[in-house]
């Protein structure tokens, strides 16, 4: 994964107030920790920091004062409502290090006919080189009839990389699509548990249209 440089500033002011004149001024405020250093306290650059963490497990490159810190995100915290990055922690990686991470599953490909894919996993958690994070990992379903499954030790994962999660886990499940009978049936079930009471038409109730009975009136 390609890194992304930023240039950052020291942060000598902190509380929610001092967060939010740091926000106010299209800037992130954001701690740099870890392998024994202290933690550091800096303000971003608010545009160039959303760009670089859309990418999963973005490798940041953060210089302060001259000084470069080669950090992954380890939480990012967002607005709720508006969505706006308030706060990201950065944890220090060494170049060559191995570090475990969520990696991004993407399914591609059609399953056999009559099917319906289930994707179970949205991430695979992997060990790799911190330089080296795939930016997703891909399950090929391509054919794969009713009754198939795939599971994370069957998940092809590029050279280096290991899995670090349970290998029993399922990512994908497919199995035979509904009948026209079977989701009338759920239907119904699902109706009578809300004790909705479906009124019958004409024809269920066994009556003459009105238009047929005038028919018959007249003849």
């Amino acid at each position: 994964m390609a890194e992304t440089k930023l240039t950052a500033e020291k942060r000598t002011s902190f509380g929610k107030g001092a967060a939010r004149s740091i926000r106010r001024a299209s800037k992130i405020p954001a701690v740099v920790y870890g392998h024994g250093e202290a933690p550091l306290h800096i303000t971003l650059p608010g545009h160039e920091t959303l760009l670089a963490l859309r990418a999963s497990n973005a490798l940041l490159d953060i210089t302060v004062d001259g000084e470069s810190h080669l950090t992954l995100p380890k939480d990012v915290q967002r607005d709720p409502i508006k969505g706006f990055i308030e706060h990201v922690d950065l944890l220090v990686v060494r170049r060559g290090e191995k570090v475990v991470v969520d990696v991004p599953v993407h399914v591609e490909g059609e399953a056999g006919p009559e099917t319906v894919v289930q994707q179970e996993l949205t991430t695979l958690s992997v060990e790799a080189e911190a330089t080296h994070i795939p930016a997703s990992l891909t399950v090929s379903v391509e054919g794969l009839e009713a009754g198939s499954q795939v599971a994370a030790s069957d998940v092809q994962l590029p050279s280096g990389v290991t899995l670090a999660g349970d290998a029993e886990q399922l990512v994908v499940v497919v199995s035979a699509a509904a009948t026209a009978a079977q989701v009338e049936a759920e239907l119904e079930a699902a109706e009578a548990e809300a004790g909705i009471v479906r009124e019958e038409s004409d024809s269920e109730a066994g009556e003459t249209p009105a238009e047929e009975k005038s028919e018959s009136d007249e003849s």
